[in-house]
């Protein structure tokens, strides 16, 4: 059996540059995450061991010094923790603020701000929780509640699908076709990378591994788009979730993984298949 991984996989530049800012900081001082830094278990249970709490709420913190997650947050989130008097240190992936930037650029230019993506999703969150008025779309239903505006500024939630986020652009020109609506693609490089890579490997694999948290956004993504492709497709934390029955009769089985995947887990979930092949 062949085992093949995506030109295009795991760790992206802003969840290492988060880890190491992270690192860092507990070297010198006791530091809480607000929020988790990236939506995978092994990287937290690495911060934990390097002495880091991890807390959801301002309120909870206890150490002077906290830091926003790589997802980023919203200005009147940031506020609220600087006025119970922590030191806020900002892990944000630079091309989530790109994607605030534009956002609140697209709203100072008087157009009704709207962003595809998930709604739950906190770095979506993070971009309207300083709107008054905004519509999220990942599905028709969302589409159906848009009301209608003479300007329309749109850009992506930055792990969405860009080949989706297209979709929706276009339905929603077809529902307002004497509205300007003005797209600005916040889709990171590193997704697109990703999504690009995993359709190349999909179509060649029998069987598909994709390594991530179980609640990544950008893993569950990938997945998706590899089960367009091919037929087995399996979303995997760590080895341990690996089954032997999966790779039966494979010839090629294709590995990926999400942008808050760590490289010791990819080798161990590769060197696991080699023992069983």
């Amino acid at each position: 059996m062949k085992i093949l991984r995506a030109e295009h996989m795991g760790m992206c530049f802003g969840v290492r540059d988060a880890i190491g800012l992270a690192s860092r900081a507990a070297a010198s001082r006791p530091l809480t995450i607000l929020g988790e830094l990236a939506h995978n278990p092994a990287v937290l249970n690495q911060l934990r061991t390097q002495g880091i709490d991890i807390k959801y709420r301002a309120e909870e913190i206890v150490t002077s010094h906290a830091m926003i997650t790589a997802h980023g947050t919203s200005n009147k989130a940031a506020s609220h923790a600087l006025s119970l008097g922590l030191t806020l240190m900002d892990a944000t992936c630079p091309l989530v603020k790109l994607a605030h930037d534009t956002l609140h650029g697209l709203v100072r230019a008087g157009y009704h701000p709207i962003i595809i993506g998930k709604a739950s999703h906190v770095e979506v969150r993070g971009m309207t929780d300083d709107l008054d008025h905004f519509n999220t779309i990942e599905s028709e239903q969302d589409l159906d509640r848009v009301q209608h505006h003479s300007k329309f500024g749109v850009i992506a939630q930055t792990t969405h699908p860009i080949e989706r986020v297209r979709y929706w652009v276009d339905r929603l020109r077809t529902k307002f076709p004497s509205s300007e609506i003005k797209f600005i693609d916040t889709v990171c490089l590193p997704t697109k990378q990703r999504q690009a890579a995993a359709v190349d490997l999909a179509q060649q694999a029998d069987v598909v591994i994709v390594i991530g948290g179980a609640n990544s956004n950008n893993t569950r993504e990938l997945a998706a788009t590899c089960a367009k492709y091919c037929f087995r497709v399996f979303q995997v934390e760590n080895a341990s979730n690996l089954q032997p029955e999966w790779f039966q009769n494979a010839s090629v089985v294709g590995i990926t993984a999400g942008t808050s995947t760590l490289d010791a887990t990819i080798d161990e979930v590769e060197n696991r298949i080699c023992e069983w092949v």
